[in-house]
């Protein structure tokens, strides 16, 4: 029955079903198959799949392109195809061509070892697709293989199958023997140079660091171009072998185009001898041509790429300005060219006209100033030397350690550890502080004595001590000078009686459990503790910026809520500024933030309330770094009426509060704190003194000038996790 009119119908095995119910069932999968159509025209499929994928420059398009280049070693491709294939090929090696002229440096064209690889599996590919048409159709004419291949054979042949087959025969060996073999000598020589030269450049660059030459950015910068030129010229000293292959296969295949071609024409389709070796080597040729012009094109790219390393600029700006920029060499150039044309039996003309040329550039360029790389015009005479601006004299190094003249081999040579010693320095800080300090200009000083060194900061000195080169410094455990033969001296850094002895006693040294040093160490060791006193200096407004910039994506919108709605980039600052001074790390800026922002929003102002509310978020992070080798905080406290007196004598409110204690009281305060002091030390102990909140910032004032290194707590900063033991009272 008829099933649109609602009959019913059944097969074997099956119920009854209507045919309209049917319908009605698959409507719905029809309907969603047609709007899953029509989203992927419109650009957006199941999975996130387009047809925007599958243009070329995407992932999926690369991917089609490679498995549509391997099937057609496999696959019969009709005339059309072909000719489109063989069309883009040499409008593709074209165009690598001129992309390789006009670039500035090589790394800017880091894809061409990959690109050269697809254009020689695209010449291949289309060369076996061209064969399989010329053997298998050659007997029906020129146009077996295409109208590509056919005009490029007759355009070459000329009507003469002997001279166009020499000509082919000059251009293959043209190929192979000259273009093809110097770009592949040239990129295996560049890639051995380039990374023997390697480790090198990587050492000017750190002593760059070092010196304070360039910022860590830039010296990253640096880092990450030098791995991209060496793995550029690697890449294309490998890439350089397929050129040389494919102009072996191109050889290979026209042989067995001629030979298989003139086989199959005599002896399968009974074609003349004449006939079947005009036709196929027609077909040949214009193949062989049609596949060696993209080859020689991409192989004088390569030669151009890979020696472009020692230039600067495009090629054509290079090439006119160091043939044309000195006018000796064209004048020079003209006379040998009208002396030419002077000789019997040569045309004059041509010469003469290239001597007219060539004297005419010559004096242009001589009446002519020049524009150098740079773009600044200088005379063709010689000029004086340039001074450097007198701005220059008001820039200032943050941080600068001269040396004398006898401690200039510490920075240089084989015994170049001061340099990477400073290095490890500046890494160690970043790592425990939380922000990188900036280099340190190293330099000599003649009006400074031979071993003597000097630390500035802003160009102000702060610290400055002696080295002797090719002398270690031994210092004692008990305190005292060690009982060895040599020059007397005090550590600098910690102010320890030392002796600069003989590296021979170095044994003997050891021996008696004295720690003993070289010269770099020394000097590292004293700018390390002057640096670490002086963090809050360092940490400038551009400083601060930077480290901001750099948080991750996800904390940025702190950033910007906090800055400048809340408060202001310089109040950010001076907090981190007033952590830094009590030596407290920063590298938890995130949480720091929101402490700020919080104690913002709840009303606090000023440098010292936000500070300290700060402190309290940090206090596991500070009672961790306080923790003595038993796993405890040893705490100094202050009596009642110590206490009671500091609160006494506090005046003012907010930023404005003071210490007023008379100068009698805070005499006999300090005797007692320098006299806990030295009983506590006698115990090996690292105290840290624990007052009220209200007195911490004045106690704090008063220990920095006794004693900077200990540390002073508030209460509420103790995290209510951290083991404590009271180990000594003010009273």
């Amino acid at each position: 029955m008829d099933p649109a009119n609602g009959s019913t119908i059944a097969s074997p095995g099956e119920g009854r079903l209507t045919a309209g119910a049917t319908a009605r069932a698959a409507l719905p999968s029809l309907l969603r198959g047609m709007a899953s159509s029509t989203r992927f025209l419109r650009g957006s499929g199941p999975g996130g799949l387009s047809w925007r994928s599958l243009v070329p420059g995407t992932d999926i398009g690369l991917a089609l392109g490679v498995l549509l280049l391997l099937s057609i070693l496999v696959v019969p491709l009709p005339t059309f195809i072909l000719d489109m294939g063989l069309s883009l090929s040499i409008t593709t090696s074209a165009l690598v061509l001129m992309v390789s002229l006009f670039l500035e440096k090589p790394i800017e064209f880091t894809s061409f070892p990959t690109l050269l690889l697809l254009t020689t599996l695209l010449r291949l590919a289309l060369e076996i697709a061209t064969t399989r048409l010329i053997l298998s159709h050659g007997n029906e004419g020129t146009y077996a293989a295409g109208h590509v291949v056919a005009a490029f054979g007759g355009f070459l042949m000329g009507g003469d199958v002997v001279i166009g087959g020499i000509v082919f025969s000059i251009l293959l060996v043209v190929n192979f023997m000259v273009i093809t073999k110097g770009s592949g000598r040239i990129a295996e020589v560049a890639a051995r140079f380039f990374l023997d030269a390697m480790p090198g450049k990587q050492m000017a660059i750190d002593a760059e660091l070092s010196s304070g030459a360039i910022n860590e950015r830039t010296a990253r910068r640096k880092r990450g171009e030098l791995e991209e030129e060496s793995a550029f010229y690697g890449a294309m000293d490998g890439a350089a072998k397929f050129v040389r292959g494919d102009a072996i296969a191109a050889i290979i295949i026209t042989a067995i185009n001629i030979v298989g071609g003139l086989a199959i024409g005599v002896l399968r389709h009974g074609m003349p001898v004449n006939e079947a070796a005009s036709t196929f080597t027609t077909l040949t040729v214009g193949d062989g041509l049609v596949s060696q012009i993209p080859a020689l094109l991409v192989s004088t790219a390569a030669g151009i790429v890979v020696t472009k390393g020692g230039t600067d600029g495009s090629a054509d700006v290079t090439l006119v300005r160091q043939l044309g920029g000195n006018p000796k060499p064209l004048a020079m150039a003209a006379v040998l060219a009208a002396c030419f044309a002077l000789l019997p039996g040569l045309p004059a003309i041509p010469f003469l006209a290239i001597a007219a040329l060539a004297g005419a550039g010559a004096w242009w360029r001589h009446r002519t100033p020049t524009t150098d790389s740079d773009g600044d015009v200088t005379e063709a005479t010689p000029a004086a030397p340039a001074t450097a601006p007198i701005s220059d004299v008001l820039k200032l190094d943050l941080l600068r350690l001269e040396l004398g003249f006898g401690l200039l081999p510490l920075t240089s040579g084989e015994n170049s550890q001061l340099t990477e010693q400073i290095k490890a320095l500046r890494r160690a800080i970043a790592t425990e502080m939380g922000f990188v300090t900036p280099p340190v200009r190293i330099q000599d000083n003649i009006l400074l004595s031979s071993d003597k060194y000097v630390i500035k900061l802003k160009e102000i000195e702060i610290g400055s001590g002696e080295a002797k080169p090719g002398k270690l410094m031994a210092m004692s455990p008990s305190g005292g000078a060690p009982p060895l033969a040599g020059d007397k001296a005090t550590e600098p850094a910690f102010g320890l009686p030392a002796v600069w002895i003989d590296p021979s006693l170095k044994t003997k040294a050891i021996a008696l459990k004295c720690t003993v040093v070289d010269p770099a160490s020394v000097i590292v060791t004293h700018l390390s503790e002057l640096v670490r006193q002086n963090l809050p200096d360092l940490l400038t407004y551009v400083a601060t910026q930077s480290l901001l910039d750099d948080l991750p994506r996800e904390q940025q919108k702190l950033v910007n809520d906090l800055i400048p709605s809340q408060v202001t980039l310089s109040t950010v600052q001076r907090v981190l500024q007033s952590l830094l001074a009590e030596r407290i790390s920063i590298r938890d800026l995130p949480t720091i933030l929101e402490s700020i922002q919080e104690g913002s929003g709840l009303g606090l102002r000023g440098i010292q309330n936000l500070t300290g509310h700060v402190r309290v978020r940090l206090s596991r992070q500070i009672c961790s770094t306080l923790e003595g080798p038993g796993g405890y905080i040893p705490m100094i406290t202050l009596s009642p009426e110590w206490e009671a007196e500091f609160l006494n004598h506090i005046t003012g409110q907010g930023e404005e509060r003071r210490l007023a204690m008379p100068p009698s009281l805070l005499n006999r305060f300090v005797a007692r704190l320098r006299e806990t002091f030295n009983t506590v030390s006698a115990t090996g102990e690292v105290p840290v003194i624990v007052v009220s909140t209200p007195v911490r910032d004045s106690m704090r004032s008063i220990v920095e000038r006794v004693r900077p290194s200990v540390s002073v707590l508030s209460q509420s900063e103790i995290y209510p996790r951290a083991r404590i033991k009271t180990i000594a009272t003010i009273t």
